[in-house]
């Protein structure tokens, strides 16, 4: 059951992902379209001043500057917000609401400015508004809705008024643009189908090399660093130290005996001492601590900021709490450790690793089952 919830789950967080992808593209995209579509409202009352009524014109232009900046100061609020904040479900509905009513208005405005009887200025505002369709199937592309939403807006006004007129042309006028809705409608479904494709694949490789990644990182048995990753991230904390002038300890970890408990119990035994030790260490130690699988039995922690009485301390403890794992049938589990210290970080991390680890081999000499100090 694990398996089917994980995929969902998945499937479900990679889906709000590529949600987030088409608003992203949407409002890159669709800048230059507020801008655009205010201009091309100025350029047609330029090009027929003198066969549109100017009130009207006015009137047009005032209500769609208002509804232009509306839209630009959200525009605005939207690339000024924190990236976390850019959701789907913050600013759909917002970009929804300024899309309908800023296509509305051009519409609505083209259909009242057309004058009734001049057929190259119903032919001049038709080019125009068929050229915003072009622009709303190219900006809003990443939502079919909102482009079929926005050609019906800027279209249908004028197209339903030509439909009806008693003019052939007008009639062929309105029955072309029906032609080229249809076509465009069309084209914006494979463009929204083909980008929607193309998110979800490109989220689905991210998440296929994370988890690759993480794979590559982590110790299968245990959950903790591999020997890889280990010294990758130690070296990163190590740079770190020695720029702040911090101390930082290294613990060397061994089981005892444990080639014994593979060769009594079995390895299945041998494994689950090893998964055991891997809770151990991934809860006895902060935030900030570096552990990790070496290799076998044996297991590293670097302590950044942390004197050599507290790492031993800490190593002791850590002892204690292995001792008392109880894994049946085995009994008596313990390990051998070995501390370490930079001091003032005057060593580099091959040779602070090479300390603890002597120490360590001090600590299997002296009878095991103890912290030895470098």
């Amino acid at each position: 059951m694990d398996g089917p919830r994980s995929r969902n789950g998945q499937d479900c967080f990679i889906a709000e992902q590529v949600r987030t992808d088409r608003l992203q593209q949407l409002f890159r995209q669709s800048v230059s379209a507020v801008f655009g579509s205010y201009l091309a409202a100025i350029m047609l009352s330029w090009l027929c001043w003198d066969r549109f009524e100017h009130s009207v014109i006015f009137w047009w232009l005032a209500i769609l500057t208002a509804s232009t900046l509306l839209r630009i100061a959200m525009f605005v609020a939207y690339f000024r917000s924190d990236e976390s904040k850019r959701t789907p479900q913050r600013w759909e509905r917002k970009y929804w609401i300024t899309l309908v009513l800023s296509a509305g208005i051009w519409g609505g405005g083209a259909f009242v400015i057309m004058p009734a009887d001049d057929l190259l200025s119903q032919a001049l505002v038709m080019l125009f508004t068929v050229g915003m369709s072009v622009s709303a199937v190219s900006c809003y592309s990443a939502y079919r809705d909102m482009t079929l939403v926005s050609i019906g807006l800027v279209l249908f006004p004028c197209t339903a008024w030509l439909l009806f007129q008693p003019s052939s042309i007008q009639v062929g006028m309105a029955l072309s643009i029906l032609v080229f809705a249809a076509f465009a409608a069309r084209a914006t479904h494979k463009m929204s189908q083909a980008l929607e494709i193309a998110f979800r694949l490109t989220r689905e490789m991210e998440q296929a090399n994370s988890i690759s990644t993480r794979a590559a990182q982590t110790d299968e048995l245990t959950g903790l660093k591999s020997r890889r990753a280990f010294f990758e991230h130690a070296q990163q904390l190590y740079n770190e130290c020695k720029s702040k002038r911090l101390g930082l300890c290294a613990v060397m970890l061994d089981m005892d005996h444990f080639k014994h408990i593979n060769d009594t119990y079995g390895h299945q035994v041998g494994d689950q001492v090893l998964r055991e030790m891997g809770v151990v260490i991934s809860s006895s130690f902060r935030a900030t601590d570096i552990h990790g699988r070496l290799g076998g039995e044996e297991f590293a922690i670097l302590l950044p900021d942390t004197s050599i009485e507290v790492a031993t301390q800490i190593a002791e403890q850590l002892i204690d709490t292995i001792a008392g794992l109880m894994i049946e049938p085995v009994h008596g589990i313990s390990a051998s450790l070995g501390v370490a210290s930079t001091g003032a970080c005057n060593k580099d991390l091959h040779s602070l690793m090479n300390d603890a680890d002597k120490a360590l081999y001090r600590a299997k000499a002296l009878g095991r089952n103890r912290v030895a100090v470098a």
